[in-house]
């Protein structure tokens, strides 16, 4: 399996822009924020792998869970693995928070290679060239359970980033990137 590192300067930002927000973090806002556990629970459909744990624990990423959730997200197709965008599990922590569920997510896709990408690419119009599944920013996601349009719905009303909906392939799509819907 190969392990693929997107744009550090991404890192860079994303840590001086942590930086900027701890600034007009108020004390109350930082000690509630800073204490505690998030937890995710994912099922690769195509793998069948399973992979649980806590990614944040008081106010840290918790790298060793990362790395975990990072193999089981990996693009199947190639065995390539890739970091994936932190935002992205915070949006999938906040859904269930929302949906009052803590069950496994189920991944129909998670990372996808340049290469993966395009082959999709060529046999279906809903793959985009510059997919954010590429950058390690999005995920097609399904909770056994919950209905995909409750889903879709609860993704949507966090404004969190972009969500898709595919009812006739049975998920959703989510990324932290610009809200957006369709």
């Amino acid at each position: 399996m190969s392990l693929v590192c997107p744009a550090r300067r991404q890192l860079i930002l994303g840590i001086s822009g942590v930086a900027v927000a701890s600034m007009f973090t108020t004390p109350a806002q930082a000690s509630r924020s800073t204490f505690g556990n998030k937890e995710l629970s994912f099922f690769n459909r195509h793998t069948g792998e399973r992979q649980q744990g806590s990614y944040w624990s008081d106010g840290e990423y918790r790298q060793d869970t990362l790395e975990l959730f990072s193999i089981v997200l990996r693009d199947h197709r190639q065995n390539e693995a890739a970091p994936m965008d932190n935002r992205l599990f915070e949006l999938l922590h906040n859904l269930q928070q929302t949906l009052g569920n803590s069950d496994e997510i189920h991944v129909i896709s998670g990372y996808r290679s340049p290469k993966t990408n395009n082959m999709l690419a060529t046999k279906s119009n809903g793959v985009a060239k510059k997919s954010y599944h590429m950058k390690g920013m999005a995920m097609d996601i399904a909770i056994p359970g919950i209905e995909l349009k409750t889903l879709r719905e609860a993704a949507i009303s966090l404004k969190l980033g972009g969500v898709g909906y595919y009812p006739r392939s049975g998920f959703i799509h989510v990324d932290s990137g610009p809200v957006r819907s369709w």
